[in-house]
């Protein structure tokens, strides 16, 4: 029984890291269309902003998994990023299914919400 609770404490964090890590997702990207809206951004200023977006959101979300367990914390940042590139990606197909970033684009957006998770797990 103990096992179980230990399994579900572990599902309920990494659901509570993928929700704040959208939930700040969702507010810096509200953020950045409104400094695109007032500033006049250009591409690659708007393009820092995703980055930072993702950076941020992903660093979160692993510090709250990371607080979640005790054990392992680096791994659990690592997983909650990849979670949430993947939901990332399928919200991505969905709305946009025409688009298609290269494979290399797509593997840095990975790399960058993998390695903030997990450095988020690190510093819990």
């Amino acid at each position: 029984m103990d096992g179980m609770k230990k399994h579900s404490q572990k599902i309920t964090g990494m659901v509570r890291a993928l929700s704040g890590a959208y939930i700040v997702s969702a507010f810096l990207l509200l953020l950045l269309s409104l400094l695109l809206w007032k500033l006049h951004l250009k591409e690659g200023q708007v393009t820092v902003g995703i980055i930072v977006t993702y950076l941020l959101s992903c660093f979160l979300g692993g510090r709250i998994i990371g607080k979640a367990v005790p054990v392992r914390k680096f791994l659990w940042g690592l997983l909650m990023g990849s979670c949430y590139f993947l939901l990332l990606m399928c919200i991505s197909a969905i709305f946009l299914p025409g688009i298609h970033k290269g494979a290399a684009a797509i593997l840095t957006t990975f790399a960058i919400c993998a390695g903030s998770g997990m450095a988020g797990g690190m510093f819990s």
